[in-house]
């Protein structure tokens, strides 16, 4: 016999959408006999703090690591447990440990599972970068390690690169021709590849902020480990672990091989040689310690169901804008996702910690709403792309359609950038702001933000819109 358990709001998953949508739903809650769990596959879950909005829908946050009995404070519960089936015409799921619990509405939140490369093969030498679990792993292989090859080109690899010191010898292979093409444009990453040329460990360790925040571990015991995934990391995850191998310090050299891939990795086994040999598509053969594949992730979906799930072409679970899925009574939110209503001009989903707390927050809003018989709409975050993030220790402000995304190549570009200071992208069409890129400390971004958002016709100040002697945020504020 399974344990039965009963809810009416039931939500998977302890990443940031999950506890975002469960806690929401207790602030929304009207109905004092209305009962929420979470079910997580940790006793750590992550929750956003400090939060500073920059604009209307521009926000800066931490992402914190806490217990997930924390919770119980807003009334949620807590199961640690991992899903196993779902039985939707019936609403009930089962738990892997045997349990099974009736939901009146529930919410996926299952994120996503690191896209290891497929050269891989099982190699005990090759590490994905997700979580913390696999970070911590990390911590372990770097203080045995000379040689590092970095596999990746987004904001997990790029921050990787930069904060780990050293060792002799980092890799970092990008099957693009610039790095951290997830995010920015060439002339964004020549201004941040000077950054990482001529980093100097030392003066960077003075000026690097000191984060002051409570750590939870967790006792469990290695079967439990290997067989547990985490929620992903944070904004700011590289703060908060210790990526440095100590010892003797190393001025160690980053080589960057752009427009390659690994054609395949070769383990060696000859006395005096690195453990391993990774061949890449441009003939180039690095041998090196162990490799860190950071190269992207894919929706966790895929559980025994009664109905079939309508997917959305990157395998995540197809949503609309209720963030509701095919499936009556079943919602998503997050990276376990995919965005399929008719998107405003100016969105685009990205797998982000800014849009798995977005999605979770309106998931739980559809919820409540079904659940009171009342109609809402779509939050007001869905009408432009926000995403404020840190790369090679400058902040990076991302806003609207920043790259020319969806544009077609039918858009100017105005740039300004004062080495090792700033660089701000202004993309426009007709005279009007369609997206902005912004390096470091500008105080452009709510400004940018209004200009997307009204579409104001910037034609008449043409390039004098960028000129560092006029103040556009006074003017247009």
């Amino acid at each position: 016999m399974c344990d039965e358990l009963a809810c009416t709001f039931l939500v998977v998953g302890g990443g940031i959408a999950g506890v975002t949508c469960a806690e929401t739903l207790a602030v929304l809650r009207t109905n004092s006999s209305d009962r929420i769990l979470l079910i997580t596959e940790s006793s750590l879950v992550k929750a956003v703090t400090n939060l500073v909005p920059l604009g209307k829908l521009l926000t800066r946050f931490d992402v914190e690591e806490r217990d997930a009995s924390d919770l119980a404070a807003n009334n949620i519960g807590i199961l640690q447990d991992r899903l196993e089936s779902i039985v939707t015409r019936e609403h009930f799921v089962k738990t892997e440990s045997g349990k099974q619990i009736k939901y009146r509405y529930l919410c996926l939140c299952t994120g996503a599972r690191p896209n290891i490369i497929e050269k891989a093969h099982g190699s005990q030498h090759v590490i994905g970068i997700r979580d913390t679990e696999s970070v911590e792993e990390l911590q372990k292989r770097i203080s045995t390690a000379s040689r590092l090859v970095v596999v990746g080109n987004g904001g997990i690899a790029s921050e990787l690169v930069y904060e780990m010191e050293g060792m002799e010898e980092i890799h970092w292979v990008i099957k693009d021709p610039y790095i951290s093409s997830t995010f920015v444009d060439s002339g964004a990453a020549s201004f941040f590849q000077e950054r990482l040329s001529n980093k100097n460990p030392s003066s960077d360790e003075e000026k690097k902020p000191i984060y002051k925040r409570m750590r939870y571990t967790e006792q469990v015991d290695d079967a439990t480990t290997a067989n547990k995934r985490g929620a992903a990391l944070g904004p700011d995850w590289h703060h908060a672990f210790d990526i440095k191998k100590h010892g003797e310090h190393v001025q160690g050299s980053v080589s960057i091989h752009p427009s390659a891939e690994v054609a395949s990795i070769e383990e060696l086994s000859v006395d005096g040689k690195l453990p391993l040999a990774v061949h890449l598509t441009d003939a180039s053969v690095i041998e090196c310690d162990f490799v860190v594949s950071a190269t992207g992730v894919v929706p966790a979906v895929g559980w025994p169901c009664d109905q079939s799930f309508k997917l959305g072409p990157d395998g995540g679970l197809f949503v609309d804008w209720h963030m509701g899925t095919s499936v009556e009574d079943v919602y998503a939110a997050g990276d376990a996702c995919y965005a399929g209503w008719d998107r405003a001009s100016h969105w685009f989903q990205m797998r982000l910690w800014t849009q798995a707390r977005q999605m979770g927050a309106m998931a739980a809003r559809s919820m409540a709403a079904k659940r009171d018989g009342e109609q809402i709409y779509q939050d007001f975050c869905f009408e432009m792309f926000n995403h404020v993030t840190t790369l090679f220790g400058y902040q990076v402000v991302l806003l609207g359609c920043y790259n020319g995304q969806g544009l077609n190549d039918k858009y100017e570009v105005l740039l300004r950038m004062t080495p090792g200071l700033e660089y701000v992208k202004f993309v426009l069409v007709e005279g009007r702001l369609q997206g902005a890129l912004l390096v470091g400390e500008t105080g452009l971004e709510e400004t940018c933000e209004n200009l997307i958002l009204n579409q104001l016709d910037l034609s008449p100040y043409g390039e004098d819109l960028l000129d560092p002697n006029i103040d556009i945020e006074d003017y247009f504020d």
